[in-house]
């Protein structure tokens, strides 16, 4: 595929001159004498850029640039002119042109100008592509209706500048709720800048925090930015805010209440713009009751709460769950997708999940390597998750009891003969015929296994 120009000019020599030079390097090109004309060729083709003469009869080059932008604001556009200024350069680049050459045309630089705009276009596709990717791997998986109203509170929250306090249990996904409401909030073109709580002591807080000037205490060996700064302009996501140390709170609260602050050793005063998503797995109230959290603080942080539910009261999201880690572990290991059954889904789903969502992916991806079918069954879901696996094991566990081989071997043909009677409902000749034994062997074991457990003679 080759690159399509449109070339917009009123001057029949300028377009036959350009036409030939551009089909002469590999592009294809459509030609308008007018800008009207322009937008109808825009509207039934879809050329990749435009080159666009500002002074033409009618609507000249500016309003036929308004036009372009409003219905068609990724198509890059470059203006050319034979009486330029700076005035009307100005005018064209902040309604969004790409460039501005003057005439007479130099074809190198009409050259160079098309292939930068264009590559240009890919960079923003590209990005366009990973947004909408990481949109999709940050989104919220689920149906049920505890998942419909966490996402009715990102919607909310989302479009606001509003500070937002998560909630909810250690793996129910509340960095991926934050990702979320960044991703769909007015901040999606700034960082989101993480700070975890639980991992910094509470004697460096204030240093990463703020940031720190060189010779500023004894470890400062160079010139740091701090948290805020990094996220000026965008979100600043406290992880864990419930394992703050007093310090740390009494830090975050004095930035939070002034706006204002200084590196450590600085007397700059600095200012950043940002959101603040918090999130904790504690109750933040009975550490407000137990003197472990500022009351104030809380306040300041809760503006719009957001709960995340537990793994188990969303058990119906867990098939879709598992089909898509077992996408997304198939991408990374390279390998076809495996598919959990529905036997196996129900099993999951009677789980208490106390590790939640975090846990439920660390089994997948460990059914997904330890499986060689391309199904996930029941049985391949070990204990605690699945009761009978659970029993299967313990019964393994007392063979490898046993220090003798031959004892083992006949505490295993006990085993199986009475499990296989029991799928018979003891009926002695149709087991000997399934496991291709003699009947008046296993007459003899039933009458032994009827002494060991009182287990009903057969027939």
């Amino acid at each position: 595929m080759f690159p399509t120009v449109l070339i917009v000019d009123d001057e029949t020599s300028i377009l036959k001159t350009l036409s030939g030079i551009l089909s002469d390097e590999g592009f294809e090109t459509i030609t308008a004498t007018n800008g009207y004309e322009a937008l109808k060729i825009l509207d039934a083709e879809s050329p990749d850029l435009v080159l666009l003469d500002i002074w033409m009869p009618g609507m000249d080059g500016i309003d036929t640039l308004k036009e372009i932008r409003k219905n068609h604001p990724t198509l890059q556009v470059i203006m050319i002119t034979g009486h330029g200024t700076i005035e009307t350069a100005v005018t064209a680049t902040k309604i969004g042109a790409f460039d501005f050459i003057e005439k007479p045309l130099s074809i190198d630089k009409v050259i160079v100008g098309i292939n930068n705009a264009l590559n240009f276009r890919r960079l923003e596709e590209e990005n366009r592509y990973l947004r909408k990717k990481t949109i999709e791997q940050t989104a919220i998986t689920g149906g049920s209706p505890p998942v419909q109203a966490l996402l009715r509170q990102i919607h909310i929250a989302a479009p606001t500048d509003a500070w937002v306090l998560i909630a909810g249990e250690q793996g129910t996904g509340k960095e991926r709720v934050a990702r979320m409401i960044h991703q769909i909030s007015a901040r999606s073109d700034q960082p989101m800048i993480d700070v975890n709580c639980a991992a910094i002591p509470d004697d460096r807080f204030e240093s990463e925090l703020l940031g720190h000037e060189k010779g500023a205490f004894v470890e400062a060996t160079a010139k740091k930015r701090g948290k805020l700064e990094l996220a000026d302009k965008g979100i600043l996501f406290l992880d864990e805010i419930g394992e703050m140390g007093p310090g740390a709170q009494a830090a975050l609260l004095r930035v939070l209440e002034e706006k204002k602050f200084q590196r450590i050793g600085g007397d700059r005063i600095l200012t950043a713009d940002i959101r603040i998503i918090a999130a904790t797995s504690k109750d933040l109230q009975a550490e407000i009751d137990a003197g472990c959290f500022r009351q104030d603080l809380y306040f300041r942080l809760n503006v719009i709460p957001v709960l995340v539910p537990p793994l188990r009261e969303r058990a119906d999201d867990i098939p879709e769950l598992a089909r898509v880690f077992l996408i997304q572990f198939a991408e990374k290991h390279r390998t076809q997708p495996k598919r959990l059954t529905s036997e196996a889904a129900a099993v999951l789903q009677n789980y208490g999940w106390p590790g939640n969502v975090r846990e439920l992916k660390n089994l997948i991806e460990r059914l997904d390597i330890a499986t060689r079918s391309p199904e996930i069954g029941a049985d391949d879901i070990p204990p605690p998750y699945n009761p009978k696996t659970a029993v299967r094991d313990a019964t393994i566990e007392h063979f490898f009891a046993i220090d003798h081989l031959k004892e083992a071997q006949q505490a295993f043909e006990m085993e199986y003969i009475r499990r296989k009677l029991k799928q018979n409902e003891n009926n002695i000749p149709q087991t000997a015929k399934q496991i291709d034994a003699d009947k008046r062997y296993l007459q003899k074991i039933a009458k032994q296994l009827e002494k060991e457990s009182h287990l009903p003679a057969g027939r």
